[in-house]
């Protein structure tokens, strides 16, 4: 409701009460909410006057609070590179420390052992397929050093002798079934059991010398592993028939050059069978769905759909497909990465990947990028019991190329690799799994992969789907 047009008289607003009305004005006029004061003039000009007296600043200090965004960003991207820098060249994840819900009430450790103990372990694959498998990183071993390895089922015994060959013996010496591991030493290209000082030639298992024997038996030996030292790691051949090496690893040629440095490695431990890490080259599905958040958002599955990282995505494009003989025992992933920025693909960011399967137990990934250069990495696994697998990533760059830049690649191939993990350790095989067409891949390489068994290969005996560790 208003009163007439008059001098002086006033209307009412709804919101702000009466309204007074200037003398000549030619429409009403608001008056400000009550604490919020009216714009005039002079505050104008006082604003106008304090935008002015920034750029009045001492040209010192007038850069500084102009550069002062761009500082952030550079001490931020400094902060990045000198964590990598100092993240450490070998980083071991426990086994409890990955994949794992620890459950209210007990300790990440205690949950991890209740999940193991008592998950459902689905169809019983053979525990170890045939092939070669990596036991030790070759500068673990100093010459004169003697080791106990237990994997594949078995006790190794690994020793260098002082001119640096490398030999692995069944660890049990055939007297008494001492350990010759354990407390026993390497005398030349030998080892000396620690119980009755009997020795053993590394070459070829013999018994060479028996202290308190006059006649060393003839039929007196230990079983001689085949192994090889090549791309610094010492392999051991497995073959549940005792066979001779169906095909050899072939050198490397990035880890052997001059030009090239080792970086950066990590290990973790996979509570799974071995047959389902390769598996995941030929499921082609998972990446788009489990590797499509940032890896900046963590390898938790919980947490790595998270709307603060939603602007920063990954997708991918895959084929597997097996090699034609004589590399019957190898397969490929032809592997492109893209990162997605708003919506956006940003092409100059994909990196290309040429992931070779040799064997069971080794891969390796060769990268390529358009200003990060190539790189490899060279991935192994081995069984330490028939549902742990010991997995080893190295990774080895060219000299001239910082190594953060390794650091990062590794450091982001390892979020998304513990996102495996997490279904991994989780999950129970199914040799009749529902799947579609577009899953066809994945029934290829377990036809692919079951070459690696045979008819004698040694199964976990398996009571009410449960495991007794």
């Amino acid at each position: 409701m208003a009163t007439s047009g008059a001098p002086g008289l006033v209307g009412l607003d709804r919101a702000t009460g009466p309204v007074p009305r200037s003398a000549g004005a030619a429409q009403w006029q608001r008056v400000p909410p009550a604490g919020v004061e009216p714009p005039t003039p002079l505050r104008d000009a006082a604003a106008v006057v304090a935008a002015a007296s920034f750029f009045l600043l001492p040209p010192p200090i007038l850069w500084l609070l102009l550069l002062l965004p761009l500082l952030v960003l550079v001490a931020a991207a400094g902060g990045c590179v000198a964590w990598l820098e100092l993240r450490p060249k070998w980083l071991i994840r426990p086994l409890d420390q990955v994949g794992y819900l620890t459950e209210p009430g007990w300790t990440r450790a205690q949950s991890a052992a209740r999940m193991r103990q008592n998950r459902r372990t689905g169809q019983v694959l053979p525990s170890y397929p045939n092939g070669w498998f990596r036991l030790l990183g070759s500068a673990e071993l100093a010459r004169g050093e003697l080791r106990n390895l237990a994997a594949l089922g078995e006790q190794f015994a690994v020793f260098r002798d002082l001119d640096g060959k490398v030999y692995v013996l069944d660890a049990y010496c055939p007297h008494l079934g001492a350990n010759l591991a354990i407390g026993g030493r390497v005398v030349g290209n030998c080892i000396e059991c620690p119980f009755h000082g009997w020795m053993f030639s590394g070459k070829d298992g013999s018994c060479v010398k028996i202290p308190y024997a006059k006649k060393v038996p003839a039929f007196a030996s230990t079983k001689v592993w085949p192994s090889c030292e090549v791309n610094n790691m010492i392999m051991v051949w497995y073959h549940c028939d005792g066979t001779s090496p169906a095909w050899q690893v072939a050198e490397q040629e990035e880890v052997s050059s001059p030009n090239w440095a080792f970086r950066a490695a990590t290990e973790h431990f996979v509570s799974a069978h071995i047959e389902e890490i390769p598996e995941n080259a030929a499921d082609v599905a998972h990446l788009s769905f489990l590797h499509n958040p940032s890896v900046l958002s963590g390898s938790d599955l919980r947490f790595t759909d998270n709307h603060r990282w939603a602007f920063f995505k990954h997708t991918w494009e895959a084929e597997w497909q097996p090699e034609p003989e004589p590399n019957g025992h190898c397969s490929v992933m032809l592997l492109t990465h893209h990162v997605v920025l708003f919506g956006k693909p940003i092409p100059f960011l994909d990196l290309h990947v040429t992931a070779r399967q040799i064997g069971p137990g080794l891969v390796t990934l060769a990268l390529r990028h358009a200003f990060l250069g190539k790189g490899l990495i060279v991935q192994t696994v081995i069984p330490l019991e028939p549902l742990l697998q010991h997995v080893v990533h190295q990774i080895y760059y060219p000299r001239n190329i910082p190594s953060f830049v390794a650091k990062l690649i590794l450091w982001a191939e390892g979020v998304q690799f513990e996102r495996d993990v997490m279904i991994w350790n989780n999950k129970k095989f199914l040799s009749k799994p529902l799947l579609v067409k577009e899953d066809a891949a994945i029934l290829r390489h377990r036809r692919w992969f079951s070459q690696f068994y045979s008819q004698n290969s040694w199964k976990l005996n398996a009571q009410k789907e449960q495991l007794d560790w």
